[in-house]
């Protein structure tokens, strides 16, 4: 069954469209989750939540632009909302500074790879980064989501997101620098 069929029996309630299409989608909107959520038990319920969402909403899907892309939106817009609640909880973003050059210029998709560090190793390090420069860090690499809009989403300045995406950058950096020295040492 290709996407087309899946989305249209997906549309219908078909159970078993439902499963085939979570069991296609899963492992990547998961690797989605993953990306904002703190921790595996937060990125599964936001995974969960997420499904309950399109299977609801999969009537809204016109067939215009990617179905993929779709989904994607749903569960970062999900996560974000997570960290939104997280956030006035725990008041991660309280400091603001100005931006130094990408350490990146532009994002990868998800082929994330620095010199000899493989892709899962980044991805460790990336969720480690406190939640404020994880969430923020992730817009701009894996969504190309511009500082002005990263702030409107979070409820913060443009200043404040470029602040949080530099600090992201120096974790990294650092993480980085401290794993090549002990790789080559």
């Amino acid at each position: 069954m290709d996407d087309s069929q899946l989305i249209t029996a997906c549309k219908k309630q078909n159970r078993n469209a439902q499963k085939a299409l979570y069991e296609l989608y899963a492992p990547k909107m998961m690797a989605v989750c993953l990306r904002y959520c703190q921790d595996n038990e937060t990125a599964r319920d936001v995974l969960h939540d997420g499904f309950l969402q399109v299977f609801t909403q999969i009537g809204s899907y016109s067939g215009k632009g990617s179905f993929e892309g779709w989904l994607r939106k749903i569960f970062v817009n999900l996560a974000l909302e997570n960290y939104r609640q997280e956030k006035k909880r725990f008041n991660f973003l309280n400091d603001y500074g100005k931006d130094n050059s990408d350490f990146w210029d532009t994002p990868e998709d998800d082929s994330l790879e620095v010199g000899d560090i493989p892709r899962q190793e980044l991805l460790n390090i990336i969720r480690e980064m406190p939640e404020g420069y994880r969430t923020v860090f992730n817009l701009v690499i894996f969504e190309d989501i511009p500082h002005k809009e990263i702030g409107a989403m979070l409820g913060i300045t443009e200043n404040a997101s470029r602040s949080q995406y530099f600090r992201a950058k120096t974790f990294l950096q650092k993480k980085v620098q401290s794993m090549l020295k002990k790789k080559y040492i």
